[in-house]
């Protein structure tokens, strides 16, 4: 999350030009407007590219970017400083000249360092002379390094060290092995191009407990709802990941987690990600606070990028600065609100989803008088959840909101006869169902629904159908006298309805952002739901 401190801190990029704006300069001073912060910025090189490539560069003269930053630097009292593409060892001996002479008596600010040597589309961005002079002249000075896979097995190979990352153990390696050669405070592999999965991470996790992981836009407990069809199920269980790995000069290794975001719109990740940090830092964060939040930053600037060009198109630098308190819906996290409720409330959430009723129900050992007891209060709520929605659509004020909470009420019609049928299974008469009276917990629940919100238990099928899946799980299925009942929460027309039940309540939020008084207060509608829909098992065990 980004928190930029009242001020906004002076930053100063030196790196060089992209004429189409996704890159370079022009890309940090996006991310520095993002960041609340004042960019200013040296050029080192002009480029003639585009989203398809470089077709040209022009260098600027070595005199004139010493000129350029010591113009910034003797008027601005710079907070911090990125350097990016420095073309050749002319230019970066000029940098690192610029930055000796300015610094010679005052304390340096954090410098972080981008060691662009190639383009993403393949076009060499630093001449082979160069790559001594930033390894030797201008790494000593630098806070951080950020190479990707490619610059960090090309810079330990010209120093002696020939190197070849494939998996995260390398990564890892790899920068231990960066922080002994070079004389940088930190190194920060990116592994965009490193494949890896939960299961990896999880095992290197158990072989190096000494190694900390911070895990970045991943499902977290009980977040099943959000999937609503099993093959985002297992794409949640084990997804693709991205790992950037941090190694300090102190010894320390921390890995960002992340999901893999498939996308073209990937054009100056590498600027973004060290002008983010560079800004954090500004405003006084620890390293490791600055790199979480730059690589969280970043994710969302590709994952809400819309399509520019013909090749590989920019990131959107300025999602952050929406004044929505909801973020917009995204492939990746289609129910942000929904999201955002769950862990604003993930106590009472965990309890009401793990409850002892939903476990002993998928180990097929929960009393059959509990089970009975629920079931017939279930009946009663459907009138209750029926008659929420169809109020729903007498206050909807268009067709496709009416149609869509008509359908809901059609799902619950057909839930009816499907319970009805179930009840017969064990034992339970129609006139039993219609007979037996409300418990205190249905009326508290159902008038409750009525009045404030909606809900169901496709959160609790699809969880105890994540735990059946996994290897030597607790969840029996053979033999379940509930098999049924957890086949129809967790089957596909029921989540389509639960689809239809979060594509509401999100395109409400969406369309209309609310204040935080009014976000605090679907917040509290939604944990009394939790908490009442919890009462639900609460009465059923108490019938055990």
């Amino acid at each position: 999350m980004i928190t930029p401190s009242a001020q906004a801190p002076p930053v100063l990029t030196i790196a060089g030009s992209d004429c189409s704006g996704g890159a370079g300069v022009q890309a940090d001073l996006k991310t520095f407007c993002a960041y609340g912060c004042y960019g200013a910025g040296a050029f080192t090189a002009l480029t003639a590219q585009n989203t398809t490539g470089v077709e040209d560069v022009h260098p600027v003269p070595p005199s004139f970017i010493e000129k350029q930053v010591e113009m910034v630097l003797s008027d601005i009292d710079v907070k911090a400083i990125k350097t990016g593409m420095l073309f050749d060892a002319e230019n970066t001996r000029a940098v690192v000249h610029s930055l000796n002479s300015h610094y010679t008596s005052k304390r340096k600010p954090p410098i972080i360092c981008d060691p662009v040597c190639v383009s993403t589309s393949g076009h060499t961005l630093l001449h082979p002379d160069a790559l001594e002079v930033l390894a030797h002249d201008l790494f000593p000075l630098t806070t951080l390094i950020t190479p990707n896979k490619s610059e960090a097995e090309l810079l330990l190979s010209q120093n002696g060290f020939p190197t070849f990352i494939k998996t995260v153990e390398d990564m890892i390696s790899a920068a231990s092995r960066m922080i002994l050669v070079f004389a940088s405070g930190a190194v920060l592999i990116k592994g965009g191009h490193i494949n890896t999965s939960v299961e990896e991470i999880r095992s290197l996790e158990e072989k190096n407990p000494q190694i900390r992981v911070i895990r970045q836009g991943l499902l977290g407990d009980n977040m099943e709802i959000l999937l609503i069809s099993m093959e985002r199920i297992d794409a949640a269980v084990n997804p693709g990941l991205v790992v950037d790995v941090l190694q300090e000069r102190g010894g320390e290794t921390t890995l960002f987690v992340r999901p893999r975001v498939e996308s073209a719109s990937t054009h100056g990740t590498g600027c973004t990600l060290s002008a983010a940090i560079a800004c954090s830092l500004a405003h006084g964060n620890s390293l490791i606070g600055a790199v979480e939040s730059a690589t969280a930053y970043t994710h969302l600037a590709i994952e809400t990028a819309k399509p520019i060009g013909k090749g590989h198109g920019p990131l959107n630098h300025l999602h952050s600065t929406s004044k929505t308190l909801i973020p917009s819906p995204t492939t990746r996290n289609p129910y942000p609100f929904t999201r955002y409720l769950i862990n604003n409330t993930a106590s009472s959430w965990k309890a009401y989803v793990e409850h002892d009723f939903v476990r002993l129900l998928g180990k097929g050992t929960l009393p059959r008088s509990a089970f009975n007891h629920f079931i017939i209060q279930d009946y009663h709520y459907l009138k209750y959840y029926s008659r929420a929605y169809g109020l729903l659509a007498a206050k909807s004020s268009t067709y496709a909101e009416i149609g869509s909470a008509t359908q809901k009420v059609l799902d619950i019609l057909h839930e009816i006869n499907t319970h009805e049928t179930f009840c017969q299974t064990f034992g339970i008469t129609q006139e039993e169902l219609e007979s037996t009276p409300e418990s205190t917990a249905t009326t508290a629940y159902g008038g409750y629904m009525i009045d404030t919100g909606l809900r169901g238990y496709g959160e609790v099928g699809l969880w105890l159908k994540k735990e059946a899946s996994k290897e030597g799980s607790w969840v029996l299925l053979e033999n379940n006298p509930y098999k049924k009942w957890m086949d129809d929460y967790s089957g596909p027309r029921y989540q389509q309805a639960v689809k239809l039940g979060l594509d509401v309540i999100e395109g409400r939020a969406l369309n209309d952002p609310p204040t935080p008084a009014r976000l605090d207060e679907w917040r509290s509608v939604w944990e009394r739901c939790t908490l009442l829909e919890k009462g639900f098992w609460d009465a059923a065990m108490e019938h055990a």
